[in-house]
């Protein structure tokens, strides 16, 4: 007979990291949790940003600086959650820029290509390691990567970002491998069509259009609906769950025309 454990749906007295938290997914999942009853530790490069989001969470909540493609300000930064809240049982990394740039635009390309790997694939490896040990001393440690469907596809144009989230789904897959014998889940969510600061630039008839064409369900998706299934990944429960590449698309991986 299996043996029954008690496995809670519960992530209050949890202690939290959310890159990329001024704003958009990050903001979401950062609110969504500490009305869960975590305490979350919101970073961003915009500190003002985190402090006003930090104090709107509440219940703990502190807002740190991060530049995520600084190696030495991870380090430091991490360490100091850990030694503000006194433990990290959760990762989450939502950090992220917009890199859309031609093949032949020289020099420019190259700069958005080495921006768009450092913020959202090198950056993840580093907050994952910074964190180990923080969270190998938890009993539910959970680490979330957040990629995108251009992880699963393409569109013109947009090869720094697509290489980098491509990449964040085979890593998630190798620390799910790697980190698997010690109980630490690592997944990743590919977020589709949502409403954030990267996506305000498109009109909102042209997000219409977009979504009635290509996405099950015929519209944009919110943050808040990312940052539930984030939530979901996360739970004291969710133990047998690890290497899972996760659309939140609203079905746009789903049709073929």
């Amino acid at each position: 007979m299996t043996e029954t454990v008690d496995r809670s749906r519960s992530i209050a007295g949890r202690v939290a990291i959310v890159t990329g938290a001024a704003s958009g997914m990050g903001a979401a999942t950062a609110r969504l949790f500490a009305a869960e009853g975590a305490q979350v530790a919101v970073t961003d490069l915009d500190l003002s940003a985190c402090e006003e989001l930090a104090a709107e969470c509440g219940n703990g909540a502190r807002a740190y600086a991060l530049d995520v493609a600084d190696k030495q300000a991870i380090a430091g930064t991490v360490a100091q959650i850990a030694a503000d809240f006194g433990r990290i049982d959760i990762l989450v990394n939502n950090a992220g820029v917009s890199s859309f740039a031609p093949l032949d635009d020289g020099d420019a390309y190259e700069e958005v290509w080495h921006r768009a790997l450092a913020v959202m694939l090198t950056a993840h490896q580093r907050m994952v390691r910074a964190a180990l040990p923080h969270l190998r001393a938890s009993d539910a440690a959970r680490i979330v990567n957040i990629a995108s469907t251009e992880g699963l596809g393409a569109t013109p144009g947009d090869t720094p970002y697509v290489a980098a989230k491509t990449g964040v789904t085979g890593l998630t897959r190798g620390l799910a491998v790697d980190l698997g014998p010690e109980g630490i889940t690592v997944n990743c969510i590919c977020p589709g069509p949502i409403r954030t600061a990267m996506t305000a630039a498109v009109p909102d008839e042209h997000k219409t259009i977009y979504a009635k064409r290509r996405t099950a369900l015929k519209r944009y998706g919110e943050p808040e609906e990312v940052a539930h299934m984030t939530l979901s990944l996360v739970l004291p429960a969710a133990s047998y769950i690890t290497g899972a590449v996760i659309p939140v698309d609203g079905g746009l991986m789903a049709r073929n025309a």
